[in-house]
């Protein structure tokens, strides 16, 4: 990812913490100091960082959110999350070969060569409805409802027309990836800085959030390359773009 969509994201959060009062700033950064994963959500009345199940009456408090509290067991700051789309991934038979490179992360039947979509909102719709048709999520309205918010915070729209929306801490399944093709491009960027016409559109367990960032990183990496997004952008099918995905990501995405 460039380093100023980076640079651009860290000054926020940065302006965010300094309005944290003094006690609560400096326990989340020993937070971050320890783990990435300062802040998680409550499922089921369980901590979704440790899985400890935590107490009804925490529970109950967490959810009316009139103070700042942490799981008891691995000290995390705590909050409740409204339902959202849930990851319905199936795992893996223990029949079933094991899975390696990018196979671990999607499938053909998620590629989608030529999205209909004139603009981003349009674009993600199909996106999630994709994951949603293919049993790897199991509400695409609410899917998209989050990813609309994620990039109301910054687009993830970044150069050479690539776009990496994505949503995090969904309950449930495994990190996974949907990769659809806008022929004539869009503006994925509301600026209109960038011609988007590659978009990875990802759904990120709260297990897998530290994770996902070396799978972006892989991305990024190998389709900073011309030769490499012209293999995805001449496939006509879903099976080409598959294989031509497959390949370019055999040696950096393991």
């Amino acid at each position: 990812m460039p380093g100023a969509q980076f640079a651009q994201l860290d000054e926020s959060i940065h302006a965010l913490t300094q309005e944290l009062p003094r006690d609560i700033h400096q326990q989340f950064t020993r937070l971050l100091q320890k783990s990435p994963l300062a802040i998680v959500p409550v499922v089921n009345g369980v901590c979704t960082a440790c899985g400890m199940t935590l107490p009804v009456s925490l529970v109950h408090q967490v959810h009316a959110a009139e103070h700042i509290y942490q799981c008891p067991s691995c000290a995390r700051l705590l909050f409740h999350r409204a339902s959202g789309a849930r990851n319905t991934r199936k795992s893996p038979r223990r029949s079933d070969p094991p899975k390696v490179g990018i196979e671990r992360f999607s499938a053909e039947s998620l590629m989608i060569p030529a999205l209909k979509g004139t603009d981003r909102d349009a674009v993600l719709a199909e996106l999630c409805q994709k994951l949603d048709d293919e049993g790897f999520v199991d509400d695409a309205g609410k899917l998209l409802e989050a990813a609309e918010q994620r990039e109301a915070i910054i687009s993830t729209a970044v150069e050479n027309g690539l776009a990496f929306p994505h949503v995090r801490c969904v309950e449930g399944g495994a990190l996974t990836f949907a990769l659809g093709i806008a022929p004539k491009g869009i503006k994925f960027d509301p600026a209109g800085k960038a011609n988007t016409r590659i978009i990875f559109f990802m759904v990120i367990p709260t297990a897998a959030s530290a994770f996902y960032l070396k799978l972006l990183s892989g991305l990024s990496q190998v389709f900073q390359k011309a030769e490499n997004r012209e293999k995805l952008l001449e496939a006509e099918t879903s099976e080409k773009m598959w294989k031509a995905l497959v390949k370019a990501t055999r040696l950096a995405i393991s």
